[in-house]
């Protein structure tokens, strides 16, 4: 079914795995993970942007549900700014890859040949597509608990600050001017209802800087904040 040769049962496996959701309609998974370059060269007659549109709007909503009846004192300027901040390309594109949406993604061949694969434009496309996808399986209500499974740490996370730096999209865009991308390695000690998290990253071999914290995402963005000024400086 995808570009690396996996059927159809494989892909609805991978992200039954990955979003908890089996697919009924093996169909309208296919098309969610079909990018318009693969439906041009197969003379199809639909790829994922419609259902990229739904799901955006899905995403959108459930994220504003959340922050809305879990942050009666933030503004609706705080409110836009968390939003924007958890729902753009780089996170979108970011939880594709943690929950390995990429190889799955049906390419043409050119895209195939540029690594589209792991393009965050395509990746966080198709974040969406399968969410819109989930959506009119499901419905609305099984669809916010999916994502909110996934978006609510982060979500609350930027909500304690919604007018700092997002340390980690600060990160990969400069290693980006490299060619480079982070990767986060993960420790944690303690007793499981208060763990430490500690986060090292790297650039390839290279250690950039680490940081703690109560979860891993805390944990990333401090490991982030601190290769970011040490790359500043």
């Amino acid at each position: 079914m995808t570009a690396a040769g996996d059927d159809a049962a494989e892909a609805a496996a991978r992200v039954h795995e990955a979003l908890g959701h089996d697919f009924s309609d093996q169909r309208l998974l296919r098309r969610a993970l079909t990018h318009r370059s693969h439906a041009s060269e197969h003379a199809l007659d639909e790829s994922y942007e419609r259902l990229e549109f739904l799901g955006d709007a899905v995403l959108q909503l459930a994220v504003t549900g959340h922050m809305f009846q879990s942050f009666p004192e933030l503004n609706e300027g705080e409110l836009a700014k968390v939003r924007a901040a958890v729902v753009d390309e780089p996170t979108l594109a970011q939880f594709a890859r943690e929950m390995g949406l990429g190889p799955l993604v049906l390419l043409g061949r050119g895209e195939v040949l540029t690594g589209g694969s792991d393009k965050d434009s395509i990746l966080s496309d198709v974040m969406e597509s399968v969410i819109g996808a989930i959506f009119l399986e499901a419905g609305f209500a099984a669809t916010a608990d999916m994502i909110l499974e996934h978006w609510a740490p982060l979500v609350d996370q930027r909500a304690s600050a919604p007018g700092e730096a997002d340390y980690k999209t600060r990160l990969q865009e400069l290693l980006a001017q490299s060619g480079l991308r982070p990767r986060y390695v993960i420790a944690d000690e303690g007793p499981e209802h208060e763990k430490l998290f500690t986060a090292e990253v790297f650039a390839g071999d290279r250690s950039l800087g680490s940081g703690t914290g109560s979860s891993k995402k805390r944990a990333e963005q401090a490991a982030a904040e601190a290769a970011s000024a040490a790359l500043d400086a």
